[in-house]
Order: C-alpha cells, then structure tokens, then sequence
C-alpha cells in the first residue's frame, strides 16, 4: 500500500529531525545522510534524496511534490546525541518504533541536555593540557603552569563563546590569555619553557574533530561539506595562532 501524502510530509518531518540533531553535535555529512535515508526506508519510503552541508540539509522524497530544507544556525560536539540518533534509526529500521513515538524521542533529544558540566569540561581541559605537556616531552615543574593556563584559556573560550556572535574570536582571546599567562610564570620563574606550557594549553582548543570529520567528508565523496568544514578549523588555527602571536609581540 502506497504511503499517504501526509504522513509523507511527517515521514520528512522526522528525517529532517534526526539529521538536524546529529548535524548539530558533531556528526559527519555522510553518517547524516546515511541515517536520514534509514529513517526514510524503515517507514516505508524507498527512494529518498538528501543534500547535507554543515549549515542546512535538503531533503525530499519520491511520492512527495514537496522539498524540505532545514537550516543548521548553531553547531557543538556531543557525539552522545549523535550515537542516540543512530540507534534509534537502527530501531526504526526494524521496525520496532512507530512514526508518533519516534518523532516524540527526536523532540525530547533535541531540547535534553546531555553535555557534562561546564566544571568539568574545564578540569578536563585544564588535565588535558598539563597531559598533552608532558606528551611533548616538557617538564614535570611546568605541569602545574600548563594545568592552569589550560583551564583558564578554556573556561574563557567556552564563556565568551555565549555572549560573542563571531567564534573566532572568542578563540583568538581565549588563546591570548594562555600566552599570557604562560608569559607570566615563566617571568616569574614558576615555569621553565613558555613553547611547551603554550602548547599543552591550547591543545584543547584545536578543532580536532572538525579536522577528522573534515578529511571523512571528502574521503566520501562530500566535497562541499569536506571543504567548508576544513576551511572552518583551517580559520580556528589561525585564530588561535594569532592569539599566541600578538603575545609573543610583547617579547
């Protein structure tokens, strides 16, 4: 029996959704499409066509007149959502949720809040970055500096971030202050080598997932996407290597 027109529309309602969510939190332009197309077979639409980009995603369906687009204004990481989405379209496949209590899961997921707290996303940023020292083969007596210009620096960027529009340059900043602050304990002999403590600190600021899902995307095939996402962490490095810059000017 072929699929009514409405419950078409709320079919692509529930794909845009899922897609929308899973863009949001850090997935990857093919996982999306991927798992918009599952949606769309496990409710019995065979034929579906979907165009993903980090800021939108197309959608349409055959036996349906209409294309449905949705915009992508806001992107983070939280790979939980991502994986969530995944299993339920694994649900779906076999059969085991209806089209209502999907869209009620989908709904309920895309306004839960799920992210750990900004605490200890700062003490994991601030351990991270005394870790990622010693990785560099730094010292021992700078890994307390590095602890603290890390935390910092990252407390700064995810705070600033909520308040400042352009995320750039909350990221520029938030790498100045490590600078900074590297700058300080080294003058005050707290700290032995400024390079090292500067590069423990921001590792936490690079866009290492932003680089990865950028070489996925055109591994796919997904030019479009692999290149924007690529020139966004390729615009966050140079972001964060102005910041480290203008304090080096101080020297």
């Amino acid at each position: 029996m072929a699929t009514s027109l409405p419950n078409i529309n709320e079919i692509m309602d529930v794909c845009l959704l899922a897609g929308k969510i899973m863009l949001e939190n850090g997935a990857e332009t093919y996982r999306v499409e991927d798992t918009m197309s599952r949606i769309a077979a496990g409710y019995g639409i065979k034929q579906s066509h979907s165009f993903v980009t980090p800021t939108g995603i197309i959608f349409s369906a055959d036996g349906s007149e209409s294309t449905k687009l949705a915009r992508i204004l806001e992107r983070s990481t939280d790979l939980r959502k991502v994986t969530m989405v995944n299993s339920l379209s694994r649900q779906i496949s076999s059969g085991e949720v209806p089209l209502a209590q999907a869209r009620h899961q989908l709904k309920m997921l895309e306004t839960a809040r799920l992210a750990y707290p900004a605490f200890l996303k700062v003490t994991a940023a601030a351990i991270a970055s005394g870790c990622f020292l010693i990785m560099f083969q730094g010292q021992w007596r700078d890994f307390l500096p590095a602890f603290i210009a890390g935390g910092v620096g990252y407390f700064c960027a995810v705070n600033l971030d909520r308040f400042v529009r352009v995320k750039f340059f909350s990221e520029s900043l938030a790498a100045f202050v490590i600078g900074l602050l590297a700058l300080i304990f080294v003058s005050l002999e707290i700290g032995l080598e400024m390079d090292k403590i500067i590069i423990g600190s921001v590792m936490p600021l690079v866009p290492g997932l932003l680089i990865t899902n950028a070489v996925r995307d055109l591994m796919a095939g997904h030019l479009v996407s692999g290149l924007s996402k690529g020139a966004e962490a390729f615009l966050t490095a140079f972001a964060i290597g102005t910041g480290i810059a203008v304090v080096f000017s101080f020297l």
